[in-house]
């Protein structure tokens, strides 16, 4: 008899969810990857490693994303997705670190509020040859040997982000509230930029500036401050992809005895599809700035990669890469392993699926 009244409530339960679920969209997506590496100087004794890493080509994630229609035009949309370290099936970071909203969105563009990706992140993506290689590509980030230095912030907590679209143009701004009573501008981060395409070609502009907090035994009003650019433009004809950008990199510092860390960071590629087979070469350089001589690092990565698409949903892909810095200084292919040699060359072969 309870066992039959529990069916009755679930059917109930259902029956009146129904008309509400018929408005909403909700999907469940994700994406896989993962391969083995071989990588030289990988540890202070300068050896060689042989390991499995999660995302050789692009960061495994899964999450939820839908939207229900309001009316009018008017959509409220969300989305919460996770990374997932694939070699060891463990979370990357907290369970939805990678995005975590709620907003509204209409004829006149999109806003939402929670923690995401910014502006300036989901506009230089599109311009980056290897599509963001987390392990093979400095266009968002740098060397994991200088954490964070020279590259750029993928995601924003505590944020309100608007996206516009007209025709081929994409554009927005985001703020990351600094939270900080008494002070708006402590803790605080905009981004802002867009990008058109449109005949084959696509530029962009961006910029972004992330104010720090106070220093501990300096003045209130010294903060760290860090702003970056970007240029970058994309060409498309027939089979062919040539792609370059630049970033603009500045750290002033907040103390009066350290001098401002300034970098360039610049990148090309060109990319040949044929048939399945999707072929890429691409460089990125740093010049790094306002550093003593014997510490100018100005690294170079070269890298090279061979896609085979099996599906619309499953690749392989072989990657190859070299990277070398000036004076003796170290330098690492990955923006997550640090190097520990002057020179770091590696080679991945991977497996890519998305659901």
């Amino acid at each position: 008899m309870k066992q039959s009244a529990l069916a009755l409530a679930v059917l109930a339960a259902l029956s009146l969810s129904a008309p509400v679920l018929a408005q909403s969209n909700v999907q469940v997506y994700g994406l896989i990857d993962a391969g083995a590496e071989f990588v030289n100087h990988a540890g202070e004794d300068g050896g060689n490693a042989v390991r499995v890493i999660s995302g050789g080509k692009n960061t495994s994630r899964w999450g939820f994303r839908g939207s229900e229609d309001l009316g009018g035009g008017l959509k409220a949309v969300f989305n919460l997705e996770g990374g997932i370290l694939l070699d060891t099936g463990a979370s990357d970071g907290a369970i939805f670190k990678r995005q975590a909203y709620v907003g509204l969105e209409n004829d006149l563009g999109r806003i939402v509020i929670g923690r995401s990706f910014t502006t300036v992140y989901e506009l230089v993506i599109k311009f980056d040859p290897l599509g963001f290689a987390p392990n093979y590509s400095w266009a968002t980030g740098g060397s994991a040997t200088q954490p964070s230095r020279y590259g750029m912030t993928t995601q924003f907590d505590n944020l309100i982000k608007y996206t516009g679209r007209t025709g081929g143009f994409t554009y927005g701004a985001t703020v990351g509230l600094g939270e900080r009573s008494g002070s708006s501008r402590e803790g605080r981060k905009l981004a802002l930029g867009g990008s058109w395409f449109g005949d084959g070609l696509g530029v962009m502009a961006s910029w972004e500036r992330i104010d720090g907090t106070p220093i501990e035994g300096v003045a209130t009003n010294a903060l760290d401050k860090t702003t970056a650019y970007h240029v970058a433009l994309d060409y498309r004809s027939g089979p062919w992809r040539y792609t370059a950008g630049k970033r603009g990199y500045k750290l002033a510092q907040g103390r009066a005895n350290l001098a401002d860390l300034r970098g360039d960071t610049y990148w090309g590629g060109i990319t040949r599809t044929i048939d399945a087979v999707t072929l890429t070469g691409a460089v990125y350089h740093i010049n790094t700035k306002n550093l003593p001589a014997n510490l100018d690092a100005d690294p170079t990565m070269f890298v090279a990669r061979a896609m085979l698409a099996l599906s619309k949903r499953t690749d392989l892909y072989l990657s190859l890469a070299h990277a070398k810095a000036d004076n003796g200084q170290l330098i690492g292919l990955s923006r997550d392993d640090p190097g520990f040699g002057s020179t770091q060359s590696g080679i991945t072969a991977g497996m890519q699926h998305r659901f």
